[in-house]
């Protein structure tokens, strides 16, 4: 939907070149992107003006590239050269390469979230390591919120860097006590309960020699509809644990992503609709903790969050959307947000 609409806004620009015509097409788009669009002589990639959604530049031998991550990069042997910066315009062509700036800048919103979950942990994204990155949110997680533990266990995979980061802080054993099946995808974005429940049922299993009989701290990257969690609390005590405690790479999930991520509406976001003590119960955990929202930032290498002008985009968590929602005129959202300002 969104490319056929840049198309049609491609298509009905009064500019005479090809790249003006796609440059005067996105000054009529509010929201986020990262945009690569191919012509019979050109490339040409740019980034919204928030510089939201990643984009990066590299080579290999005399030809250019363009991709979401650098890992992208690394499978071709490319070299890594940079990050295409917010609202830059890069053309490749056979004369080479050229960037412009024809946006305003405002400040740069980064998503935080590509850190914590959406990013490959061997990619390096605005300079800064993924995997690193989240070690060092375990490492900040187990410094906010331990729990006298034998085990550290992620839930695989991308919980998997924050509780070796956990582990190390703690100096409690890390253990593979679930087992992933790299055969089923991501089952958060998936479209119904009934499909959830069953990717949940195939996507892991429990490793009973790692928990039976012992007191567990599960650490994921983060919670939406509670769906996943409560099925792998369930799981790991029926392998034997004698506790099951969960941690949380990322504060409360309250509110969802408008800029090209498939989260669910307020209604069905679980931080949404309970407290932390309710939570807890409903995903049946003996006890559950979220990194502090200053705990993020300063796992990212900052002091803390400005709330002035905050660093990251982290409306999946504040409700501070840096970029106008033209387009969201959803009552339920809007009664939901009243109701959290009034409580």
């Amino acid at each position: 939907m969104d490319t056929e609409v840049i198309i049609h806004l491609v298509a009905n620009s009064k500019k005479i070149k090809v790249v003006d015509r796609i440059v005067d097409a996105m000054h009529k788009i509010t929201g986020a992107y990262s945009l690569v669009a191919l012509t019979s002589k050109k490339m040409v990639g740019m980034r919204d003006p928030h510089g939201v959604r990643p984009l990066v530049l590299g080579k290999l031998d005399n030809a250019y590239i363009l991709a979401s991550e650098t890992c992208a990069l690394d499978i071709i042997g490319a070299e890594f050269i940079r990050d295409v910066a917010p609202g830059e315009v890069i053309v490749i062509d056979e004369n080479g390469m050229s960037s412009s700036h024809p946006f305003t800048p405002p400040a740069p919103r980064f998503c935080i979230f590509e850190h914590i979950y959406f990013a490959r942990p061997d990619s390096v994204l605005e300079n800064r390591s993924v995997y690193e990155v989240r070690k060092d949110i375990g490492r900040q997680l187990a410094i906010e919120n331990p729990v006298d533990v034998d085990a550290v266990i992620p839930v695989p995979d991308s919980g998997t860097p924050a509780a070796i980061g956990y582990a190390e802080q703690s100096g409690v054993p890390f253990e593979l006590g679930i087992i992933r099946n790299h055969y089923v995808g991501r089952t958060f974005i998936e479209p119904t309960d009934q499909i959830r429940h069953l990717g949940v049922k195939l996507k892991h299993n429990a490793n009973r020699a790692m928990i039976e009989g012992k007191r567990v701290v599960l650490v994921d990257d983060s919670i939406v509809r509670g769906t996943t969690s409560t099925k792998i609390v369930q799981m790991v005590r029926e392998a034997g644990a004698t506790e099951v405690h969960m941690r949380i790479a990322s504060p409360p999930t309250t509110h969802s992503c408008f800029y090209g991520v498939d989260t669910p509406s307020r209604q069905k976001l679980l931080a949404a609709q309970y407290d932390l003590h309710a939570m807890c119960k409903f995903i049946g955990a003996d006890s559950l903790s979220f990194i502090s929202l200053d705990g993020l930032y300063k796992a990212m290498g900052e002091t803390s969050r400005n709330a002035e002008l905050p660093q990251y985009c982290d409306a999946c968590f504040t409700g501070d959307y840096p970029i106008d929602l033209v387009d969201n005129d959803s009552g339920a959202e809007k009664e939901l947000t009243l109701l959290a300002e009034r409580s």
